[in-house]
């Protein structure tokens, strides 16, 4: 039989490509560059090569070659911001100037079609290991978990997170900031660690583990350790973090520079408290005084000219349950402007720090060799503050109502050390524009569009364009796998991996128009739920508001909405009752997609699952403890539970000849605590409710020198969040009584800690200053709960 030229010609292509695919099975082999995309990790140890004869003499070394990353793979600089608005930042049309954004984007792309999960831990979860968040067990908060397996917060060891597959393929891993995404129990100084960063792929970690902290006094961790902040004048967090991560980088490039880097920066900002310097808020003195209504209006026309919204987009209306800006006194106009002013401040801020690190990076010449992805934001908005703002979130989390006049008093504390501040909800709705709702409503783009940024160097040629393609925060970890080269792994460290369900967004970077390679994504957050399918969009918002604490209406009664988002960027028509029958269809593929993803049970319940109790916990069962000197940082979720109950504390102190003084044991700090100390030599208990009332039980005379035993009861009135009587005792004998009319009844701190011997965050009252180490010979602490 005779070929013809043309025939010859195919079987040449097909003989080169079997050669080639050869030559690359060859290379995998014997290359360890390429050995490291191996779909199991850690990559199998090599046989050795050498020869081994009688002596050194007649052998022949094989030395095991270190993992190296795939060649050109690039260093790769994660940010991710918390609680910012689609709205919010100047590089898409927002009222706050964001220069080192805008920087960024114009040396990349903007896109205009990014979603996050309505909520943190989830985001964060979904971010790092490309699943789902149900899917990785987080469905909700760490501090709101239960036992339902998509909301128990336990990361499973079957979803390694991008970081632990990049460090196991030849980079450097580190994390700075907000982790939240180890559970409640298991942030203690006891771990277990494997959910800790350090033991999910970061090679170091400072940053703090919880939801939100103090800017002014954070409840820091180094690895595993808790460490004090940085005895600095006008300390603020974001800037020690930025500088952490600068230093780290720089020490890494100057050991290893053909090392790639994976650095992730999760700020704190804009999470309340919202704590700015001074001078960044007053840049935004009288910014907002024409009101949420006239900012939503401005914000709308800048993201229009922009073009980071079509010019067909619509605004949608201010929700009924929100006041309009006219509405409002002259004293409330006052107060909530200038809370803007120091939310604005907060994230202006942020901007010029990211930016000094993104400048580091460029110094060293790595910038265009940087795969930067900056998400700016962890859900929309937050509303969390209810309708008046607050000045203690914590009054908030605990149902104690703020009034007119005690936010005034506090006006020109905003921002300070003094306050844990937060915005009112309507705030939240205007840099949300054009979307409807905030944080924690998963059911409309308000709770889940982000602005997403990328920058790449070179590798981007459309640069400073928008990009429209429909994707979610599952979609970053895969990007990052492809673009450095690595192959997703199937197993790692011994357990089989959940397949990947993100999809890689590399594809848009240089083809602006292509369609969405994802069609379908479902969205649920306590009960708010979405589904998005090939341009349509069902929606299903609950019966609660993000500010409430209970829910009015049932799942069975939620009126869900219909709309078609190809058409209709911001969710302003609905057509539920115009198409009926693609309305249904989307609501069977959200159950669908529900069962595939363990979302169910739908669970919308908020005060019930603070309860510490329904938890693992090392305290659950125990009614007695015993505590040493040095003994601090411990969380709420992993302390002895005093809450809604009566306790004895019992003190073995030894007292010099010239007294002592400090603290004996404490829980909570400035914005709800109590702490039992000697003050002046006297025994001493405060409890702090929420900042508004301190209830102080005092010894009248000073502990003599030597040996005593302190001991203080409360006797509770029973039910949640009631008073009681407390009593003060020195070696058996009373010696003074007092009423605590009110407690804090679900979530004592945020970010404080459980303290033995001195104070490690915030003072329970201005008379001392942290730590307040007690001075004498403290032997021992005991608890006995009742």
């Amino acid at each position: 039989m005779k070929f013809k030229s043309k025939h010859w010609e195919l079987f040449r292509e097909i003989a080169k490509a079997i050669a080639l695919s050869l030559l690359i099975t060859l290379l995998m082999v014997n290359s360890p560059a390429l050995a490291a995309t191996s779909e199991v990790l850690p990559v199998p140890f090599p046989e050795f090569k050498g020869k081994i004869g009688l002596t050194y003499k007649e052998s022949q070394p094989d030395f095991p070659q270190p993992i190296t990353a795939p060649a050109k793979a690039p260093n790769v600089l994660l940010v991710i911001l918390d609680d910012v608005g689609f709205g919010q930042a100047s590089t898409f049309g927002g009222p706050v100037e964001t220069p080192n954004l805008t920087h960024l984007a114009e040396r990349g792309l903007r896109y205009n079609q990014f979603h996050t999960t309505a909520l943190c831990s989830p985001t964060r979860a979904a971010l790092l290991t490309g699943r789902n968040h149900h899917s990785v067990n987080t469905g909700v908060v760490e501090e709101l978990a239960t036992g339902y397996p998509g909301y128990t917060t336990i990361l499973p060891k079957s979803a390694a997170t991008v970081a632990e597959i990049l460090r196991q393929n030849g980079y450097n891993t580190a994390a700075f900031g907000k982790w939240h995404n180890t559970p409640d129990f298991e942030t203690s100084a006891a771990g277990p660690f494997d959910r800790w960063p350090t033991g999910l792929g970061f090679e170091y970690f400072y940053g703090f583990l919880g939801g939100d902290t103090n800017q002014w006094s954070p409840a820091l961790v180094e690895n595993t350790k808790r460490v004090d902040k940085p005895n600095k004048p006008d300390y603020h967090l974001t800037p020690d973090l930025v500088d952490h991560a600068i230093a780290w980088i720089r020490n890494q490039q100057s050991i290893a520079p053909e090392k790639p880097f994976f650095a992730y920066l999760a700020t704190g900002a804009t999470h309340a408290p919202h704590h700015a310097p001074k001078e960044w808020i007053e840049k935004y003195k009288g910014k907002f005084n024409q009101g949420w209504d006239k900012l939503r209006e401005e914000t709308f026309a800048r993201q229009k000219q922009q073009g980071v919204i079509p010019a067909n987009a619509q605004l949608t209306p201010r929700p009924q349950e929100l006041p309009a800006w006219d509405s409002l006194s002259a004293e409330q106009q006052k107060l909530y402007a200038h809370m803007a002013e120091v939310f604005a401040g907060f994230l202006a801020h942020t901007d010029y720090e990211v930016g000094k690190l993104i400048n580091a990076v460029d110094q060293l010449g790595e910038l265009d060799n940087t795969l930067v992805i900056y998400v700016v934001g962890d859900n929309g908005a937050s509303a969390e503050g209810g309708l008046t703002g607050s000045v203690n979130e914590l009054q908030v989390f605990n149902g104690v109502p703020e009034n007119l006049q005690q936010l005034l008093a506090a006006y020109d504390d905003l921002g300070s050390p003094k306050t844990f501040n937060h915005f009112p909800a309507a705030w939240a709705w205007a840099v949300n524009t054009p979307f409807q709702w905030t944080k924690q409503i998963a059911s409309h783009f308000g709770g889940t569009r982000n602005p997403l940024v990328i920058s790449w160097g070179e590798k981007i040629k459309d640069q400073g364009s928008i990009r429209s393609q429909f994707h979610h925060v599952i979609d970053i970890a895969p990007t990052i796998l492809e673009v450095a080269g690595i192959a997703i792994p199937k197993e790692v460290n011994g357990v089989k991996q959940q397949a990947i369900e993100g999809t890689s967004l590399a594809y848009t970077f240089n083809q602006p128009d292509v369609p969405s390679h994802r069609e379908t994504q479902y969205f649920e957050m306590l009960g708010n739920r979405a589904i998005y399918h090939e341009g349509w969009v069902a929606a299903a918002r609950h019966g609660r508001l993000p500010w409430e604490r209970t829910v009015k209406g049932s799942f069975e009664t939620d009126e869900w909405e219909l709309y078609n988002i190809a058409e209709d960027f911001s969710e302003a028509k609905n057509l539920a009752k115009q198409n009926p029958q693609k309305l249904e269809k989307l609501q069977k593929l959200f159950l669908k997609e529900a069962r595939k993803h363990q979302v169910l049970p739908l669970d919308d319940r908020i005060a019930e699952r603070f309860d510490v109790k329904i938890r693992p916990s090392l305290t659950k069962g125990r009614t007695t403890f015993t505590y040493y000197p040095g003994t601090v940082g411990i969380p709420e979720g992993s302390a002895p539970n005093l809450k809604n109950r009566s306790f004895n504390i019992t003190a073995n102190v030894e007292i010099p000849e010239n007294g002592a003084e400090g603290v004996l044991l404490t829980q909570g700090g400035r914005f709800a605590g109590w702490s039992f100390f000697l003050e002046d030599g006297k025994p001493t208990y405060i409890y702090n409710y929420a900042n508004t009332a301190r209830y102080i039980i005092q010894a009248p005379e000073k502990l003599p020198p030597g040996k005593s035993t302190l001991r203080f009861n409360f006797d509770y009135d029973g039910g949640v969040g009631a008073g009681g009587i407390g009593k003060l005792f020195i070696n058996d004998q009373q010696v003074a009584e007092g009423r605590i009319e009110k407690t804090i009844a679900y979530r004592l701190a945020l970010d404080e800690t459980f303290d033995i011997g001195r104070d490690t965050g915030t003072p329970v009252v201005d008379s001392y200053q942290v730590p307040f180490a007690f001075t004498g010979n403290l032997q021992q602490v005991s608890l006995e709960l009742k």
